[in-house]
C-alpha cells in the first residue's frame, strides 16, 4: 500500500498536539468497516416509501404492536431494573464463590442466539417446563403465548446491558462515600437509596436506555417462548416480519421507525455507555486555584500562623468561639484490644485526642478502618463508654470517619452533607438542618451551606467534612489524614480551627498524621505503629525528647541512628562506628542492649579542619546535599566512620566555610547532645 496518510492541519490550536499519520493499511479497512454498516441503512433509507410513511405507520395493526411493544419494553425495563440494579451491586461489591459463574450467566443472553434463548425459556417456564406447571397451578400464571411471556422474553435478553452498565459504574465509584455514610449512622440501603443511586444516576439512565431499546427490538426470543398473536404478543418487530411477506413497502417503513428510535437512543447516550463510568463531581480544586471565595473567611481570621512548637500549647474552650459541645451525655471512653495485622491494646479516657503516626505500611488506616469494623486484615475488640460494639455494624458504633479526601457527597449541598448523619439517625429534617448551619457556622463556612462540594475549595471542603462528623454526635472521631491535601497556610488556620473544636469534644478522637507539627499540636497523646505493633504511646513532650523509633525521630527533623548500649556509656552503631554520650544519660542497662541514638540537626557543628577543646564525637565528612529549610541551611554530610548525618546551619555559616556539594569537612557532636532511649 501506499505511504501513511497525514492530516491536514498540523495542529490543534496554538500548542495542540500535532496529529500523527494514520497508515493507510489501517485506514481503509476502517472505511470499509464504516461502509459495511453504513450501507444497509442506506438501503432502509433509499427504498423507504417516503409518500406512503405516514400511511404506513399508521394502520391499525402497525398501531396496535407499537402499544404492545411500548407496554413490553417498559414492563421489561422495570423487570430489569427490580433484579439488575441489585444484581449488579452485588457482582460489584461482594465476594463470594462463584462470582465467575454468576456474571458469564448474566452475559450468556447477549451471545445466545435468540431463538436458543426461546428455546430455553419455553422450557423453563412452559406448561411443560421445570417451573411452568407450578406456576399455573399456585398463582394461575401461563407466560408463554401471552403478553406476561413477551416481557419475560424482552427482560432476558434486555437485563444484562443493564446489569454491566451498572457493574462498571459502581467499580469506579469510590468506596470512600459509601463507608463515609455508614459511619454517620446511615444503613446499608439508606446508603444505597441517598448515596449509591444519585452517584449512579448517569450510568443507570444509559444502562436503562440500551435495555429499553434492546427489549423494544426484541424478535427471536419472543416469537419462540411467546409466539405471535396479535394484541398479545406480536409487537413491532414480529410485525415487521409479517409485513414483509404481505407489505415490504409498510415493512421498510416500520423498520425505519425501529431504526430512528435505536439511533436516538445511541444519539442520546453520546458514548456513555462505553466507560459506564459514574460522572462524580469534579475534585475539589486546590488551594491558591480559582475557586469561590470563603465569604466567611476561618473561624478565627487573626489567629496566628503556627510554627513547628514541641509543645502541646494550652487551649481554653472558652477562648474565641463557643466550643463544640460534648457528643453525648454518657462517657464515651475508648477500649479496644486490636488483631490481625494491627496487634496491641489501645485505651483512652473521654476528650483525649490521639495522634496515629508511622511510615508507609505501619497499620495506621488498618487501626481506623478496623475500629470501623471495614477491614479483614485487622480485628478490633471496641468498647465506647463501656459499650460492646464489636459485632455491630459500622452504622450502629457511633463512630464518625473523616477519611483522606474528605469523601462529601457530591451530589449533596455542604448544609445537606453536614445533616446527612442526624438526618440518619432520625433527626427530623428541619432540626437537622438547623443543628448543621450551627457546625457549619462555627466552623466558617456557614455562607457557603448552600454550594456542592465541586464549588468548594480544599480547605472549605475539609471544614465541611469535619463538621459533618462532629455534628453526627459520634463516641470515637477518627480522621484520616484530614489536611495533607492544603497548602502550608491554609493548614495552618484550618489546623487552629481543628484544635479548638476538638478541645470541647466529649469523645475520643484518632488522627492519622505524617505532621509532626500536627501530631504534637492537636493530639494529648502520639501513637506511633511500626509494622502493625505500637512502638511508642506518649504524651508528644515525651515522644519529641525520647523517640523510640529512628522514622519518628527523623519525622521530628533529628538524627536517629540504631545501635546496642557499649561499655561506659558508648554506644556501637549498627552501620559502624562508636558514638560517645555523657555520663548519666538514659543508656540503657547493661552491654548489648539495642538502643536509639537521637542528635538534632541544630547540635552538628562543622568545620574545615578537625576541631580542637571539648567535642567527644568528630568524625570526617563529605558534603553531598544542601538544602533551604526556612531561614536556615540543612546539610547532608556522609562519612566512612558512621551513618549519613544531617548539620543545621545558618546561611552566613555556610558561606564562611565555603560549603558546596563535594566540600570535605568535620563534623563534631558534644556527647552531652547525644539522646539515647532503648527499643
Amino acid at each position: 500500500m501506499g505511504g501513511p496518510v497525514r492530516s491536514g492541519r498540523p495542529g490543534a490550536g496554538a500548542g495542540g498536539a500535532v496529529r500523527r499519520g494514520v497508515p493507510a493499511g489501517l485506514l481503509v479497512p476502517a472505511l470499509v468497516g464504516v461502509a459495511f454498516l453504513l450501507l444497509p441503512l442506506v438501503g432502509v433509507l433509499a427504498r423507504t416509501d417516503w409518500p406512503s410513511l405516514l400511511h404506513h405507520l399508521t394502520t391499525p395493526q402497525v398501531t396496535q404492536a407499537l402499544r404492545l411493544s411500548l407496554v413490553v419494553s417498559g414492563w421489561a425495563l422495570l423487570l430489569s431494573l427490580l433484579m439488575g440494579v441489585p444484581l449488579a451491586w452485588l457482582l460489584a461489591r461482594v465476594p463470594f464463590p462463584g462470582k465467575a459463574l454468576v456474571r458469564s450467566l448474566v452475559l450468556l443472553p447477549m451471545v445466545l442466539p435468540p431463538t436458543v434463548g426461546g428455546v430455553a425459556l419455553l422450557l423453563a417456564f412452559g406448561r411443560r417446563g421445570v417451573l411452568g406447571p407450578w406456576l399455573e397451578s399456585t398463582f394461575g400464571l401461563t407466560l408463554p403465548f401471552h403478553t406476561a411471556g413477551a416481557v419475560v422474553a424482552a427482560a432476558f435478553v434486555a437485563m444484562p446491558f443493564l446489569v454491566i452498565s451498572l457493574e462498571g459504574a459502581l467499580a469506579g465509584l469510590r468506596p470512600s462515600l459509601e463507608e463515609t455514610a455508614a459511619s454517620l449512622g446511615a444503613g446499608p440501603l439508606r446508603v444505597f437509596a441517598t448515596v449509591t443511586l444519585p452517584l449512579l444516576a448517569p450510568a443507570l439512565a444509559a444502562g436503562a436506555a440500551l435495555t429499553w431499546a434492546r427489549a423494544l427490538g426484541e424478535f427471536g426470543a419472543t416469537i419462540t417462548f411467546a409466539g405471535n398473536l396479535p394484541g398479545a404478543t406480536q409487537t413491532l418487530p414480529l410485525q415487521v416480519y409479517l409485513l414483509l411477506q404481505d407489505s415490504p413497502e409498510a415493512a421498510t417503513s416500520v423498520s425505519l421507525l425501529l431504526l430512528v428510535i435505536a439511533m436516538a437512543v445511541l444519539v442520546a447516550l453520546r458514548g456513555r455507555w462505553t466507560g459506564g463510568a459514574v460522572r462524580e463531581a469534579r475534585a475539589t480544586p486546590p488551594e491558591g486555584a480559582a475557586a469561590p471565595a470563603d465569604p466567611a473567611g476561618f473561624a478565627d481570621p487573626g489567629a496566628p500562623e503556627e510554627g513547628p512548637t514541641l509543645e502541646k500549647p494550652p487551649i481554653r474552650p472558652g477562648a474565641g468561639a463557643t466550643s463544640a459541645p460534648a457528643p453525648a451525655a454518657e462517657e464515651s471512653d475508648l477500649r479496644a484490644e486490636l488483631t490481625g495485622y494491627t496487634r496491641f491494646p489501645l485505651t483512652a479516657p473521654a476528650g483525649t485526642t490521639i495522634a496515629v503516626v508511622g511510615p508507609n505500611g505501619a497499620g495506621k488506616t488498618t487501626l481506623l478502618r478496623a475500629l470501623l469494623g471495614l477491614t479483614p486484615r485487622a480485628h478490633a475488640e471496641v468498647l465506647l463508654g463501656g459499650r460492646d460494639v464489636t459485632r455491630l455494624p459500622t452504622h450502629r458504633r457511633e463512630v464518625a470517619w473523616v477519611p483522606q479526601d474528605g469523601a462529601l457527597f457530591p451530589h449533596l449541598s455542604a448544609l445537606a452533607n453536614t445533616a446527612y448523619g442526624l438526618r440518619a439517625r432520625g433527626v427530623p429534617r428541619a432540626e437537622a438542618r438547623r443543628q448543621a448551619r450551627e457546625w457549619l457556622t462555627r466552623l466558617g463556612v456557614g455562607e457557603l451551606a448552600g454550594r456542592r462540594p465541586a464549588q468548594l475549595s480544599g480547605g472549605q471542603a475539609q471544614r465541611v467534612a469535619l463538621a459533618r462528623a462532629l455534628a453526627a454526635r459520634p463516641r470515637l472521631l477518627l480522621l484520616d489524614e484530614p489536611l495533607a491535601a492544603l497548602d502550608q497556610t491554609t493548614r495552618a488556620r484550618v489546623r487552629h480551627t481543628l484544635r479548638r473544636h476538638l478541645a470541647g469534644f466529649g469523645g475520643v478522637c484518632l488522627i492519622v498524621t505524617h505532621d509532626p507539627v500536627e501530631a504534637v499540636s492537636l493530639a494529648d497523646r502520639v501513637l506511633v505503629l511500626e509494622g502493625g505493633e505500637a512502638v511508642q504511646d506518649a504524651p508528644p513532650a515525651e515522644v519529641t525528647r525520647h523517640p523510640r523509633s529512628p522514622w519518628v525521630a527523623r519525622m521530628l527533623g533529628g538524627n536517629a541512628w540504631e545501635g546496642t548500649a557499649g561499655p561506659e556509656g558508648t554506644v556501637e552503631l549498627a552501620g559502624g562506628g562508636l558514638l560517645t554520650t555523657a555520663p548519666g544519660e538514659a543508656t540503657p542497662p547493661g552491654p548489648g542492649a539495642p538502643v536509639l541514638a537521637v542528635i538534632a540537626p541544630e547540635a552538628v557543628s562543622l568545620h574545615l579542619a578537625r576541631p580542637e577543646g571539648s567535642p567527644r564525637n568528630v568524625w570526617a565528612g563529605t558534603v553531598r546535599e544542601l538544602t533551604a529549610v526556612g531561614s536556615r541551611l540543612r546539610v547532608l554530610v556522609t562519612s566512612p566512620e558512621v551513618p549519613a548525618l544531617v548539620a543545621e546551619i545558618t546561611p552566613a555559616a555556610a558561606a564562611d566555610l565555603g560549603l558546596t556539594d563535594g566540600t570535605r569537612v568535620w563534623t563534631a557532636v558534644k556527647a552531652t547532645e547525644v539522646t539515647v532511649v532503648g527499643l
